[in-house]
Protein backbone atom coordinates (compact mmCIF):
# COMPACT_ATOMS: atom_id res chain seq x y z
CA UNK A 1 0.00 0.00 0.00
CA UNK A 2 1.36 3.28 -0.58
CA UNK A 3 2.47 5.78 2.18
CA UNK A 4 1.68 8.75 -0.34
CA UNK A 5 -0.39 8.63 -3.15
CA UNK A 6 -0.85 11.48 -5.56
CA UNK A 7 -3.87 11.02 -7.84
CA UNK A 8 -4.52 12.45 -10.88
CA UNK A 9 -2.96 16.25 -9.22
CA UNK A 10 -3.32 18.90 -11.44
CA UNK A 11 -2.00 22.82 -10.63
CA UNK A 12 -1.96 26.26 -13.03
CA UNK A 13 -0.58 29.55 -12.28
CA UNK A 14 -2.92 31.30 -14.75
CA UNK A 15 -2.83 29.84 -18.19
CA UNK A 16 0.26 27.98 -17.52
CA UNK A 17 -0.11 24.22 -16.40
CA UNK A 18 2.97 23.56 -14.12
CA UNK A 19 1.59 19.76 -12.95
CA UNK A 20 -0.57 17.92 -15.36
CA UNK A 21 -2.77 14.94 -14.27
CA UNK A 22 -0.13 13.69 -12.48
CA UNK A 23 -0.28 9.93 -10.40
CA UNK A 24 2.82 9.43 -8.26
CA UNK A 25 3.09 6.92 -5.54
CA UNK A 26 6.10 6.70 -2.62
CA UNK A 27 5.32 3.12 -0.52
CA UNK A 28 6.69 2.17 2.56
CA UNK A 29 10.68 1.96 2.85
CA UNK A 30 11.13 3.19 -0.66
CA UNK A 31 13.33 5.68 -2.17
CA UNK A 32 11.75 7.69 -5.63
CA UNK A 33 13.69 9.66 -7.78
CA UNK A 34 12.01 12.43 -8.90
CA UNK A 35 13.94 13.66 -11.96
CA UNK A 36 13.40 16.42 -15.55
CA UNK A 37 14.56 19.36 -17.09
CA UNK A 38 14.15 22.63 -15.04
CA UNK A 39 11.14 23.97 -15.39
CA UNK A 40 9.43 20.29 -15.37
CA UNK A 41 7.58 21.00 -12.15
CA UNK A 42 9.40 18.92 -9.71
CA UNK A 43 9.60 21.51 -6.74
CA UNK A 44 5.66 22.31 -7.26
CA UNK A 45 4.77 19.00 -6.75
CA UNK A 46 7.03 19.06 -3.44
CA UNK A 47 5.11 22.04 -2.75
CA UNK A 48 1.92 20.70 -3.40
CA UNK A 49 2.80 17.89 -0.96
CA UNK A 50 3.68 20.09 1.96
CA UNK A 51 0.76 22.28 1.39
CA UNK A 52 2.31 25.59 0.41
CA UNK A 53 0.31 25.27 -3.46
CA UNK A 54 -3.09 23.17 -3.33
CA UNK A 55 -4.10 21.31 -6.26
CA UNK A 56 -6.57 22.50 -8.37
CA UNK A 57 -7.86 19.05 -9.44
CA UNK A 58 -7.00 15.39 -7.72
CA UNK A 59 -5.94 14.51 -4.55
CA UNK A 60 -2.84 13.94 -2.17
CA UNK A 61 -3.32 10.91 -0.07
CA UNK A 62 -0.72 10.27 2.95
CA UNK A 63 -1.07 7.29 5.05
CA UNK A 64 -5.16 6.67 3.62
CA UNK A 65 -6.01 10.16 5.02
CA UNK A 66 -6.30 12.98 1.95
CA UNK A 67 -3.78 15.63 3.11
CA UNK A 68 -4.58 18.15 0.00
CA UNK A 69 -6.06 21.44 0.85
CA UNK A 70 -4.03 20.98 4.40
CA UNK A 71 -2.37 24.23 5.72
CA UNK A 72 1.70 22.99 6.20
CA UNK A 73 1.88 22.87 9.68
CA UNK A 74 -0.50 20.51 9.80
CA UNK A 75 0.96 18.42 6.88
CA UNK A 76 4.12 18.45 8.98
CA UNK A 77 2.37 17.10 12.18
CA UNK A 78 1.03 14.03 9.89
CA UNK A 79 4.48 13.00 9.15
CA UNK A 80 5.44 14.61 6.23
CA UNK A 81 8.65 16.87 6.26
CA UNK A 82 10.94 18.79 3.31
CA UNK A 83 14.50 19.94 2.81
CA UNK A 84 14.84 23.11 0.55
CA UNK A 85 16.69 23.75 -3.25
CA UNK A 86 17.90 26.82 -1.19
CA UNK A 87 19.04 26.49 2.47
CA UNK A 88 16.65 27.68 4.91
CA UNK A 89 18.66 27.04 8.13
CA UNK A 90 18.33 30.07 11.10
CA UNK A 91 21.77 30.68 10.47
CA UNK A 92 22.26 32.84 13.86
CA UNK A 93 21.18 30.29 15.92
CA UNK A 94 23.07 26.88 16.83
CA UNK A 95 23.00 23.48 15.39
CA UNK A 96 21.14 22.26 18.04
CA UNK A 97 18.71 24.94 18.60
CA UNK A 98 17.91 24.65 14.44
CA UNK A 99 17.09 21.06 15.59
CA UNK A 100 15.22 21.68 18.48
CA UNK A 101 12.79 24.20 16.67
CA UNK A 102 11.55 21.75 14.41
CA UNK A 103 10.01 20.05 17.39
CA UNK A 104 8.12 22.41 19.51
CA UNK A 105 5.26 21.97 16.94
CA UNK A 106 4.67 18.86 18.98
CA UNK A 107 4.44 20.59 22.50
CA UNK A 108 1.57 21.37 24.57
CA UNK A 109 3.12 23.72 26.75
CA UNK A 110 1.26 27.39 26.80
CA UNK A 111 3.14 30.36 25.75
CA UNK A 112 3.00 31.59 29.83
CA UNK A 113 4.20 28.51 31.07
CA UNK A 114 7.54 28.68 28.44
CA UNK A 115 7.91 32.01 29.75
CA UNK A 116 8.16 31.14 33.47
CA UNK A 117 9.69 27.42 32.73
CA UNK A 118 6.98 25.90 34.32
CA UNK A 119 7.54 22.01 35.16
CA UNK A 120 5.30 21.11 32.27
CA UNK A 121 8.13 23.38 29.41
CA UNK A 122 11.01 22.26 31.17
CA UNK A 123 10.04 18.65 30.74
CA UNK A 124 9.05 19.36 27.60
CA UNK A 125 12.31 21.34 26.82
CA UNK A 126 14.63 18.98 28.43
CA UNK A 127 12.57 16.12 25.78
CA UNK A 128 13.31 18.07 23.04
CA UNK A 129 17.06 18.40 23.36
CA UNK A 130 17.41 14.75 23.86
CA UNK A 131 15.16 14.52 20.56
CA UNK A 132 17.52 17.15 18.75
CA UNK A 133 20.76 15.54 20.17
CA UNK A 134 19.16 11.88 18.91
CA UNK A 135 18.87 12.88 15.24
CA UNK A 136 22.19 14.84 15.05
CA UNK A 137 24.07 11.85 16.65
CA UNK A 138 22.74 10.13 13.08
CA UNK A 139 25.46 12.10 10.99
CA UNK A 140 28.68 10.56 13.34
CA UNK A 141 31.62 13.48 13.85
CA UNK A 142 29.67 15.59 10.81
CA UNK A 143 27.36 16.98 13.22
CA UNK A 144 28.72 15.91 16.95
CA UNK A 145 29.90 17.32 20.05
CA UNK A 146 31.29 20.77 19.96
CA UNK A 147 29.31 21.74 17.12
CA UNK A 148 26.12 21.67 19.09
CA UNK A 149 26.84 25.07 20.14
CA UNK A 150 28.37 26.46 16.68
CA UNK A 151 26.02 29.15 15.01
CA UNK A 152 24.74 27.19 12.02
CA UNK A 153 26.50 29.92 9.56
CA UNK A 154 29.93 28.53 10.75
CA UNK A 155 29.36 24.80 9.24
CA UNK A 156 30.65 24.00 5.58
CA UNK A 157 28.10 23.95 3.32
CA UNK A 158 28.22 20.37 3.18
CA UNK A 159 27.22 20.03 6.66
CA UNK A 160 24.69 22.84 6.22
CA UNK A 161 22.57 20.38 4.28
CA UNK A 162 22.97 17.80 6.79
CA UNK A 163 21.21 19.87 9.24
CA UNK A 164 18.52 20.85 7.19
CA UNK A 165 17.83 17.14 6.89
CA UNK A 166 18.29 16.67 10.89
CA UNK A 167 16.13 19.41 11.45
CA UNK A 168 13.57 17.46 9.00
CA UNK A 169 14.41 14.37 10.78
CA UNK A 170 12.96 16.14 14.03
CA UNK A 171 9.93 16.68 13.09
CA UNK A 172 8.52 12.91 13.55
CA UNK A 173 8.57 12.53 10.01
CA UNK A 174 7.81 9.10 8.18
CA UNK A 175 8.44 11.21 4.47
CA UNK A 176 11.45 12.79 3.86
CA UNK A 177 11.10 15.12 0.83
CA UNK A 178 14.64 15.88 -0.30
CA UNK A 179 15.15 18.98 -2.78
CA UNK A 180 18.26 18.36 -4.50
CA UNK A 181 20.26 17.40 -1.56
CA UNK A 182 23.45 17.13 -3.58
CA UNK A 183 23.33 20.30 -5.27
CA UNK A 184 26.21 22.63 -5.26
CA UNK A 185 28.75 19.63 -3.81
CA UNK A 186 31.91 17.99 -4.82
CA UNK A 187 32.21 14.82 -6.14
CA UNK A 188 32.97 13.29 -2.56
CA UNK A 189 30.34 15.01 -0.79
CA UNK A 190 28.09 13.94 -3.59
CA UNK A 191 29.34 10.43 -2.66
CA UNK A 192 28.92 10.79 1.11
CA UNK A 193 24.87 12.48 0.06
CA UNK A 194 24.40 9.25 -1.82
CA UNK A 195 25.40 6.99 0.88
CA UNK A 196 23.34 9.40 3.52
CA UNK A 197 20.32 8.73 1.90
CA UNK A 198 20.90 4.81 2.02
CA UNK A 199 21.21 4.82 5.90
CA UNK A 200 17.74 7.39 5.95
CA UNK A 201 15.71 4.13 4.43
CA UNK A 202 18.20 1.63 6.00
CA UNK A 203 18.71 2.30 9.13
CA UNK A 204 16.07 5.26 10.53
CA UNK A 205 13.57 3.56 8.46
CA UNK A 206 12.38 6.41 6.15
CA UNK A 207 10.29 6.78 3.25
CA UNK A 208 11.79 8.99 0.88
CA UNK A 209 10.55 11.44 -2.58
CA UNK A 210 13.94 12.74 -4.01
CA UNK A 211 14.66 16.00 -6.24
CA UNK A 212 17.76 15.30 -7.89
CA UNK A 213 19.46 16.32 -10.92
CA UNK A 214 23.02 14.74 -10.62
CA UNK A 215 21.96 10.58 -12.02
CA UNK A 216 25.08 9.69 -10.34
CA UNK A 217 23.19 10.21 -7.19
CA UNK A 218 20.12 9.08 -8.59
CA UNK A 219 21.03 5.82 -10.24
CA UNK A 220 22.85 5.29 -6.54
CA UNK A 221 19.99 5.51 -4.18
CA UNK A 222 16.59 4.85 -6.15
CA UNK A 223 14.17 1.95 -5.90
CA UNK A 224 12.57 3.74 -8.71
CA UNK A 225 12.65 6.98 -10.89
CA UNK A 226 9.93 8.97 -12.55
CA UNK A 227 10.70 11.60 -15.19
CA UNK A 228 8.87 14.95 -15.60
CA UNK A 229 8.77 17.34 -18.70
CA UNK A 230 6.13 20.58 -18.29
CA UNK A 231 4.08 18.28 -15.38
CA UNK A 232 3.67 15.68 -17.16
CA UNK A 233 5.01 11.97 -16.56
CA UNK A 234 6.67 10.91 -19.35
CA UNK A 235 8.21 7.79 -17.83
CA UNK A 236 8.34 5.64 -14.73
CA UNK A 237 10.96 2.70 -13.51
CA UNK A 238 14.13 1.53 -12.72
CA UNK A 239 17.37 3.87 -13.59
CA UNK A 240 18.22 2.34 -16.75
CA UNK A 241 14.60 1.92 -17.81
CA UNK A 242 14.35 6.10 -17.47
CA UNK A 243 17.66 6.82 -18.40
CA UNK A 244 17.41 5.18 -21.85
CA UNK A 245 13.58 5.99 -22.14
CA UNK A 246 13.28 8.43 -25.69
CA UNK A 247 11.12 10.97 -24.10
CA UNK A 248 13.09 11.17 -21.26
CA UNK A 249 16.52 11.91 -23.78
CA UNK A 250 14.36 14.18 -25.96
CA UNK A 251 13.35 16.04 -22.46
CA UNK A 252 16.60 16.66 -21.73
CA UNK A 253 19.14 16.70 -24.93
CA UNK A 254 16.62 17.44 -27.60
CA UNK A 255 14.40 16.18 -30.65
CA UNK A 256 18.04 15.25 -32.32
CA UNK A 257 19.27 13.55 -29.53
CA UNK A 258 15.78 11.62 -29.41
CA UNK A 259 16.38 10.24 -33.28
CA UNK A 260 20.14 9.17 -32.75
CA UNK A 261 19.05 7.11 -29.55
CA UNK A 262 16.54 5.25 -31.67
Amino acid sequence: MALLDLRDVSKAFGGLVVVDHLNLHVDEGEVVSLIGPNGAGKTTVFNLVTGIFHPDAGEIVFEDRQVSGLPPHTITNRGIARTFQTLRLFLNMTVLENVMAAAYGHTKATFIESMLQLPRARREEKRIRALAEEKLAFFGQRLAGYRHDQPAYSLSYANRRRLEIARAMATNARLLLLDEPAAGMNPNETREVTELIGKLRDDAGYSILVIEHDMHVVEGISDRVIALDHGVKIAEGSFDEVATHPLVIEAYLGARAKAEAV
